[in-house]
């Protein structure tokens, strides 16, 4: 049997250690924020005596080992490759060169205000790839044949005339002169009859200067503006130039149905050279666009490639001993024959067309004048599919009979 141990003692003991530890942990107060931001707990005494580690309040987590991203590594970088080759140079856009113009070219000279300027730039573009031809553009913007005092036309036309020597002369003014004109006697209000009167002898003596050499002369009619004023006087302006510059041999040159819509109204755009929608006349409603002065030169450049012939043709080439290309050939004439110009006019040295002279008369009637005046018809030759003859008969072959 066993002796039993009285343990009341012990638990009294560690009941009043309780107590104890309870009572100091009231008499020593910590602030909660301070407690949570050192991580401190209180210890009791048991914990002091029986040697317990010190744990935070809130429990703990396992320390789990993160795995490490894996950092992707940046490729290197490449290499630079040294070309020992030779770079090609860079490609330039060339500029077309353009075609040099001949020795001989024959020269259009355009005299006039405003327009006559913008329909030299015109004609320039239309001459561009033609040789034989330049354009010489002499137009003055503020001109005209009534302020004399600022330009003296009259006077400066024979004078460009003498300088350039040139093939045509174009003329197109008149879009200044729609103001007073000063005469030797009086002073003339526009659209008075006494203002036509003196116009009409200053055009008809203006065109003279051209046509009295001998000179051909285009003269351009004006085109419609967006004024109805102005347009009513240049429907009325150009009657006058027609029948004035007709009169002395001169060309009028109608542009009138270019520059309006088929009611005969203003138009600020319309069809260009190649027929499509451009806009052809400026903001004022009187100027002329760059796609306007060309199609302005087209009605002009028909009648002048008509005068100029083959001289105003692009494809100009002289077939002459001046520009024949180094082959070899001996200086002596006689030892080689010099190529046949195509403006030779004996050519081959016929003077004569191929069938002029009459055919020679024939002493037999051929098939057809048998046929035709007689009735009679050759025989086909035997075998023909129109041979309608029966073939002879031949005779049978005797049989000798031994």
């Amino acid at each position: 049997m066993t002796k039993k141990t009285d343990r009341t003692p012990i638990r009294w003991l560690v009941l009043a250690l309780a107590a104890a530890s309870l009572c100091l942990g009231a008499l020593a107060p910590v602030h909660v924020a301070e407690a949570q931001e050192q991580r401190y707990q209180r210890r009791s005494i048991l914990d002091f005596f029986l040697g317990r580690r010190y744990l935070d309040d809130a429990p703990q987590a396992p320390d789990v080992q993160q795995p490490r991203r894996q950092q992707r590594k940046r490729p290197p970088p490449p290499k630079a490759v040294v070309n020992t080759r030779t770079a090609p140079p860079l490609r330039t856009v060339e500029e077309e060169p353009a075609v040099q113009k001949l020795g001989d070219a024959r020269t259009i000279l355009i005299v006039g205000d405003f327009l006559a300027s913008g329909l030299g730039d015109g004609l320039t573009a239309a001459f561009e790839t033609s040789p034989g031809v330049v354009v010489e553009a002499r137009g003055n913007v503020s001109s005209g044949l009534v302020r004399d005092d600022y330009y003296d036309w009259p006077e400066q036309l024979p004078k460009m005339i003498d300088e350039l020597k040139p093939a045509m002369v174009v003329v197109m003014i008149g879009a200044n002169d729609r103001q007073q004109m000063v005469t030797d006697t009086a002073k003339e209000k526009f659209r008075t009859d006494g203002w036509f009167t003196e116009y009409r002898r200053r055009v008809l003596s203006f065109g003279k200067e051209v046509t009295g050499r001998k000179i051909p002369l285009l003269w351009v009619g004006l085109p419609a503006f967006e004024s109805d004023s102005m347009t009513a006087d240049a429907v009325q302006m150009n009657q006058l130039y027609r029948n004035q510059v007709e009169s002395i041999g001169g060309e009028f040159v109608d542009i009138w149905d270019g520059f309006v819509d088929e009611n005969g109204n203003f138009i600020v755009t319309g069809s260009d050279v190649n027929g499509q929608q451009v806009r052809l006349r400026t903001s004022d409603g009187i100027n002329l666009t760059q796609a306007g002065r060309r199609k302005l030169a087209f009605y002009v450049e028909k009648p002048a490639r008509r005068l100029l012939g083959t001289q105003a043709s692009p494809d100009l080439v002289r077939l002459d001993s001046s520009n024949l290309p180094g082959l070899g050939l001996p200086d002596n004439p006689v030892e080689h024959t010099v190529p046949i110009s195509l403006s030779d006019p004996d050519l081959d040295g016929g003077a004569e067309l191929l069938g002029a002279r009459p055919p020679p008369m024939a002493l037999t009637r051929s098939p057809r004048d048998l046929l035709v005046e007689q009735g009679e018809m050759t025989p086909a030759p035997p075998g023909r599919v129109d041979d309608y003859r029966l073939p002879v008969a031949k005779a049978p072959a005797e049989v000798s009979v031994k």
